[in-house]
Parts: structure tokens; sequence; C-alpha cells
């Protein structure tokens, strides 16, 4: 018996062991690289390794890495509640509405991915550029006197862009979620009495919630480290600490710093995550 658990282990083993390989080459190695690097300092071209916490002083105490950190986190916080709130109504609709060619409706909302990630960004931009497609329908409506300012080059270009980029990665996961509901649970509080909006609050939206915190941490925790978008349409008003990370690694040739600076965006987009995490846990999955 015990020769057969060994064989059945060894087996097992073998299976996982090109993947444990792959995760730890590709993954944990780059992450400790990047975590070891940030104990080190870099005078221009010459790096001292002996150990010191100076980078992550200065990445927390320093008022511009505190305001770019905030930033981040308010547009990640933004972003993924604004695309987690419209995302649910098209996974519901297409759970519960959608009776025939479900797998035609997902195919479509894959299409944006079918041009480069890039590129809708410059057309993003386009969009609601001063003399972009929203400014030009408006004026020819009569809905505003001269082009809007407001919308291209600052927080809320950055909010619109990368809501539509990770629309997607919050539909699918809400709608898996809502798919695996029993309609039986609906039916019987149909049956008792319940309400349209009751039988939603007390069976539908807890049953969904994981899929509801799939999302959010799906949207979350990239959008922290994206600096595309806010460095396209973001301006100065919409840079992120991702765009100060890039920046310690290119142009001030002071990669210890920037991976510090990275370092502490994980430990707290970690943090957070795990909070959501912890939180969804607790409220989701139970029928009230």
């Amino acid at each position: 018996m015990a020769w057969h658990f060994d064989r059945e282990a060894g087996q097992g083993l073998k299976l996982i062991s090109p993947t444990l390989l792959y995760v730890l080459v590709m993954l944990a190695a780059p992450l400790l690289m990047v975590i070891t690097f940030s104990f080190w300092t870099q005078d221009y071209l010459t790096i001292d390794t002996t150990p010191t916490f100076a980078n992550y002083r200065e990445a927390w105490t320093t008022p511009l890495y505190q305001v770019l950190m905030w930033r981040s986190l308010k547009i990640s916080v933004i972003v993924t509640g604004v695309t987690v709130v419209l995302a649910f109504p098209i996974a519901y609709y297409l759970s519960f509405h959608v009776k025939k060619r479900k797998a035609l409706w997902l195919f479509l909302i894959t299409v944006p991915f079918w041009t480069s990630y890039l590129l809708r960004v410059f057309l993003w931009k386009v969009i609601l550029g001063y003399n972009g497609v929203f400014n030009t329908a408006f004026l020819e409506l009569g809905l505003i006197q001269e082009p809007l300012t407001f919308i291209l080059y600052n927080l809320n270009a950055v909010v619109i862009t990368l809501a539509h980029a990770w629309a997607p990665f919050a539909i699918l996961p809400i709608f898996v979620a809502l798919e695996k509901i029993d309609r039986s649970l609906l039916e019987a509080a149909t049956d008792l009495g319940d309400s349209p909006m009751r039988r939603f609050f007390r069976i539908t939206l807890p049953l969904a919630m994981p899929g509801i915190v799939a999302a959010t941490l799906i949207v979350l925790i990239p959008t922290v480290g994206d600096f595309i978008t806010p460095r396209l349409v973001g301006g100065t008003d919409g840079l992120m600490i991702s765009n100060m990370i890039q920046i310690q690694f290119g142009k001030a040739n002071n990669a210890p710093l920037g991976a510090a600076l990275a370092v502490s965006s994980m430990v707290v987009i970690g943090l957070i995550s795990a909070g959501i995490f912890l939180v969804g846990k607790k409220l989701g999955g139970r029928v009230r």
C-alpha cells in the first residue's frame, strides 16, 4: 500500500513539475530579483549591494511618491467600481435573459481584444480630444458652446479608458457566477411571495458575490500598475505611481528606488485585495 501511494505521489510530482518549474522561473525568480534589488543603492552606474532600507524610507516619506500612490489607489478603486457596476447588468442580462447563442454574445464581448491595447488607448485619445468625436458631436447638437477640456489629459480620461479596457474581464467572471445559480431557488422564492427586488438581494446577489469579488480583483490589481494609459491620456493630473517607477528604471537610472516603489505598491494593493477577498467571502455564497 505504501509503495502504491509513493508511486502515485511520484506520478503527481511529474505532472506538476513542469508547471512548478515554469512558475518558479517566470514568476517567483523575477519577483525575488526585484525585492532583492530594492534593498540595494545605485549611484548612476555604480550599484552598491549593501542591504539598506533607504529606498523604502524615500518611497514612503517623499510627498511626491505619497501623492502618486494615493492617486493610483483612487483611480484604481474608481475604475474598478465603474467597471464592475457596468459589467453586472450585462452579465445578468446574458445569464438570465439570453436564451440562445450565449456563446456568440460572449464572443462579441471579446471583440475589443482583436486590436492591440495601445491602439485602443490611442482611439480613446481621439474620441476624447479637443476636436474629438465627443466634442464634435456635442457642438453639432448644440449641447455645448465650446469644446470640453475636462475629458482628456486628466483623471477622467484615465478612468474612462481603463474602464473600457477591463470591462470584459469583469463581465466574464460575474457571468460564470450567475450561470452557476440554481434557478430552482429563484422559483421557490417566487412561490413564497418574494418580489423580484427582494429575490435579487436575498438570492442572486449573494450567490453572485464570488464572481463580483473575482471581477473586482481582476480589475483592481493590474490598473494600479498600468503606465501606458496615464501617460497617453492622463496628463499631469492623471499620472500614477507606475509612471514614476518607469521613470526611475529609465531616465532617472535609479532601479533600486524603482524596485522599492514597485514592491511598496504590491504590498499595498495586496493588503487591499486580501481585505476585499475576506469581505466577499463573508458576504457571498449564502442565501438569506
